[in-house]
C-alpha cells in the first residue's frame, strides 16, 4: 500500500490516549513510507495525526471543502492540499487517492466516511482493505453491532470479515496488507422465497 486514508475526528476526544494513539499511527505511516490522505483539518486527530506524519517527515494530503477552509479549519501547514466543493466529492477524491482506509476514533463523520468505503467494498466498488483503530476498546460497540448484523441476517458472514480491525497500528497495517476482500456473489435477498 503506497498510500492510506485516514478518517478521524476533528476533536480530540476524552483522555490522551486518543491523542497518543494518532501520533503513533502518523509515525508508523511514516515509518513505512505509507503516504496519508486525511481530511485536512487543523483540528482535533486531524491536526494530531497531519503533526506526527510530517515531524516523522512522511507525506500527506489533505482534502478539505472550500466552506471548511472559509471556516479556518485546513491545516496550514500541509503542502499538498486538495480544496474541493463539497463532502461528497471530498469523499470521493479520498477514495479514489487511497490503497486502503483506517479509522482512528471519531464522531459521525468518522463512522460514515469508514460505512460508506466499506459498503463500497460490499457492493465490489473497491477491494481496497478497511479497517478500524480500536483504541481503548472504542470501536467495541460499533463491532457488537456488526455481529448482530450477522446473526440477524442483514450482513453475511463474508461481509463481516471485510472490517479489520486492531489496537495496534503496526498489526493492523500488515493485516491489511495481506487482506483480499471476497467476492460474494449474492449477498442481498439471499432469504427471500
Amino acid at each position: 500500500m503506497q498510500r492510506v486514508c485516514v478518517f478521524c475526528g476533528a476533536n480530540m476526544g476524552e483522555g490522551e490516549v486518543y491523542r497518543e494513539a494518532a501520533v503513533r499511527l502518523g509515525q508508523t505511516l511514516a515509518r513505512r513510507g505509507v503516504e496519508v490522505v486525511f481530511g485536512g483539518g487543523g483540528i482535533g486527530l486531524m491536526r494530531v495525526l497531519a503533526d506526527a506524519v510530517m515531524a516523522a517527515k512522511g507525506r500527506m494530503i489533505g482534502v478539505i471543502p472550500e466552506a471548511l477552509v472559509a471556516k479556518e479549519l485546513a491545516h496550514r501547514g500541509v503542502r499538498d492540499m486538495r480544496v474541493v466543493t463539497s463532502m461528497h466529492e471530498r469523499k470521493a477524491l479520498m477514495a479514489e487517492l487511497s490503497d486502503g482506509f483506517i479509522a482512528l476514533p471519531g464522531g459521525y463523520g468518522t463512522l460514515e466516511e469508514f460505512c460508506e468505503v466499506l459498503t463500497w467494498t460490499q457492493l465490489g466498488l473497491h477491494r481496497k482493505p478497511c479497517a478500524l483503530l480500536n483504541v481503548a476498546g472504542y470501536y467495541d460497540a460499533l463491532l457488537r453491532l456488526f455481529d448482530h448484523a450477522v446473526a440477524q441476517q442483514f450482513v453475511v458472514p463474508a461481509n463481516r470479515e471485510l472490517v479489520l480491525v486492531d489496537d495496534d497500528p503496526e498489526r493492523l497495517l500488515t493485516k491489511m496488507a495481506a487482506h483480499r476482500a471476497p467476492v460474494v456473489p449474492k449477498w442481498i435477498g439471499r432469504n427471500e422465497t
